[in-house]
């Protein structure tokens, strides 16, 4: 559920909303996101939103600028639902037969997160595709937390193996979210979800631990 961040946003005022307007606000911002799961991202209007919110136009623009500043409001708040994925990367023991279950459940994990939010998150990826600086650094906020639970990850089971953990951790990460954003286009071509959550787990213990990849070069 959407909810009003504090120590600011993307209204177009200046004031705090009180206990009200931050109902109203996060109605808006709960029907953007509702919208765009049936409806084009160009297509999506200021007054289709405040519609469904059973509010005015007018009330929408109290808070935000227009469509693209409640979507990346929605996109500042995306990053709060990757906690606990983060927590498994950094708190789950990567050592042994059971580092490739924590790999796993890293990646089911993001698969679910993914698809919660699958709706802003593909106007994020458009946007930032298109050369949008707003949302490239917006997915990069997003993803930034899981990023250097990764990078922690890969350095306490690695260390001294000459490993570059950042720039592995990005890999990993982008493999992840194009695979959560691509997971039906390869299910059509019959590669199951279940199977595309072991080989990804698999690369990602590989990844993070170095099981099956032999002394660095």
């Amino acid at each position: 559920m959407a909810t009003a961040r504090a120590g600011g946003d993307a209204r177009a005022g200046g004031r705090v909303p009180g206990r009200r307007g931050s109902a109203t606000r996060g109605r808006l911002l709960e029907c953007t996101a509702s919208l765009l799961a049936g409806t084009g991202y160009r297509d999506l209007t200021v007054a289709d939103i405040a519609r469904c919110a059973a509010t005015s136009p007018a009330t929408f623009y109290q808070y935000f600028t227009d469509v693209e500043g409640a979507v990346l409001e929605l996109a500042a708040e995306l990053g709060d639902g990757l906690g606990p994925v983060v927590d498994r990367i950094t708190t789950g023991d990567w050592t042994g037969e059971g580092g490739l279950e924590v790999a796993r459940r890293v990646v089911q994990g993001f698969f679910d997160y993914y698809e919660e939010h699958r709706s802003v998150y593909r106007v994020v990826d458009l946007a930032a595709g298109e050369g949008d600086l707003r949302f490239r650094q917006a997915r990069t906020r997003v993803l930034a937390a899981v990023t250097e639970a990764l990078v922690g990850a890969i350095g306490r089971s690695r260390p001294g193996a000459g490993v570059d953990g950042e720039a592995t951790a990005y890999v990993l990460v982008s493999m992840l979210v194009n695979s959560a954003a691509h997971r039906y286009g390869m299910e059509f071509w019959g590669v199951r979800t279940s199977r595309q959550v072991d080989a990804l787990a698999r690369i990602v213990h590989a990844a993070v631990t170095g099981a099956g990849s032999g002394p660095p070069a």
